[in-house]
């Protein structure tokens, strides 16, 4: 029997809470992707050699994973984000538009020049703690987090995964990649910042009061997780491997809770729903491909190298990165697209960038902001996320096909 513990219900009377009690809807749906990877292994849908070749290529990924978020969770509660959010309230000078240029500008600088995971991860936490010290409303800096860690992510190849396997497969060097994305990317930030304005921040309180400067409780253990950070940032800028940076400065600001600060630690600082989710999402992809997903895509996208192809392609990534996820999305696209189509697959890349606007799953990146917002204790609204997010995308979208054809 599964074991329960107890919590006060509504009067104050302690009742018995089942562990299942606890799970929310994104939790379910982890676990049910993961039942149904096994499920497709054990009746050979998927053969048992490509699941293993499957987990072994995304290990060093539920590594990065795992580490990156332990990161971030002992850094907040070494009160670095706190920190970083009372400069930030005090470089907005107490004016919410101020304040909004500097939160969209952040992003956006975090985004491109260091990925955007990073920003959902590291970024998360600030513009959380930012709002709570500025004592404005939280969802507004949240938003501009996982909006941004999207719909920046156009402009460098290091900015996201998927523009890494476009730059190699159209053979582009960084500054000519850049050159050939920067109008989609200005585009998409002017269009995301409107949008950001009018569905969330505009009703702000115009200003704010500044906070008095924020000292931490453990020096010393601040300014060890403001090492293990910047050395994180730092490992990435010079091109050490993602995986690497992030499991020795997790291990290593680990090391520092347990020498200064043992009684923080617990086994809830990792995030299982998400290693779970990741797991069985390519799992279940490996399985929807063999079974058809290939020529599905090819049927959707078509092969016109022209205007009406980037648009088809463009509108397939964005639509099935919302469907199932915009990673397997765009290699099930890049697959079905003739190598002499640069301006078709760019329209894939970018509808599979900007368009995971709509549901919690689209990209890691919003998986991983939805974890933080969690540890934060920020409930999100998901009808209102995905009916702004649905408007978001389709206009930010449109923007960056456009500036794309145009330029």
């Amino acid at each position: 029997m599964a074991a329960e513990t107890t919590g006060p219900d509504a009067d104050g009377q302690k009742v018995a809470i089942r562990p299942w009690a606890r799970l929310d809807a994104m939790d379910w749906i982890a676990i049910g992707l993961l039942i149904g990877g096994v499920v497709a292994i054990a009746t050979g849908l998927l053969p048992t050699t490509v699941a293993k070749a499957t987990v072994s290529r995304i290990f060093p990924l539920l590594v990065f994973l795992g580490a990156v978020i332990v990161l971030a969770e002992l850094a907040a509660k070494a009160e670095l984000f706190d920190v970083i959010a009372v400069r930030l309230t005090a470089l907005g000078k107490g004016r919410n538009v101020l304040m909004f240029v500097l939160s969209l500008a952040f992003a956006a600088a975090i985004t491109i020049f260091l990925n955007l995971d990073t920003t959902a991860v590291l970024l998360t936490p600030v513009l959380i703690a930012t709002a709570r010290r500025a004592q404005l409303p939280v969802l507004p800096f949240a938003m501009t987090t996982v909006w941004l860690a999207n719909t920046a992510s156009l402009l460098l190849p290091v900015s996201n995964l998927t523009n890494l396997l476009a730059a190699d497969r159209i053979d582009l060097k960084p500054l000519a990649f850049a050159e050939r994305m920067a109008l989609p990317q200005a585009a998409s930030l002017l269009a995301i910042g409107v949008c950001l304005w009018w569905f969330y921040w505009r009703t702000n309180p115009s200003r704010y009061p500044v906070p008095e400067r924020h000292r931490p409780r453990n020096v010393l253990l601040f300014r060890i997780a403001a090492v293990c950070v910047g050395t994180f940032v730092v490992a990435i800028l010079v091109g050490v491997s993602v995986t690497i940076a992030a499991l020795v400065t997790s291990i290593a600001l680990l090391a520092a809770f347990v020498w200064l600060r043992r009684a923080d630690l617990a086994w809830q600082l990792l995030p299982w729903r998400l290693l779970v989710f990741v797991t069985g999402l390519f799992l279940v992809m490996d399985t929807v491909g063999r079974l058809g997903l290939s020529d599905f895509m090819a049927w959707l996208i078509g092969t016109d190298s022209g205007t009406s192809g980037v648009v088809r392609a463009a509108t397939v990534g964005a639509v099935a990165s919302n469907v199932l996820n915009n990673l397997p999305s765009y290699v099930a696209g890049e697959a079905v697209v003739p190598i002499p189509n640069h301006d078709q697959l760019i329209g894939l890349l970018i509808g599979t960038n900007v368009g995971p606007l709509v549901l919690p799953w689209a990209s890691l990146a919003t998986l991983i902001w939805y974890e933080r917002c969690r540890a934060d204790g920020l409930t999100v609204s998901w009808p209102r996320f995905i009916g702004t997010g649905l408007v978001a995308a389709a206009l930010t979208l449109a923007a960056s096909v456009a500036a794309l054809l145009i330029g």
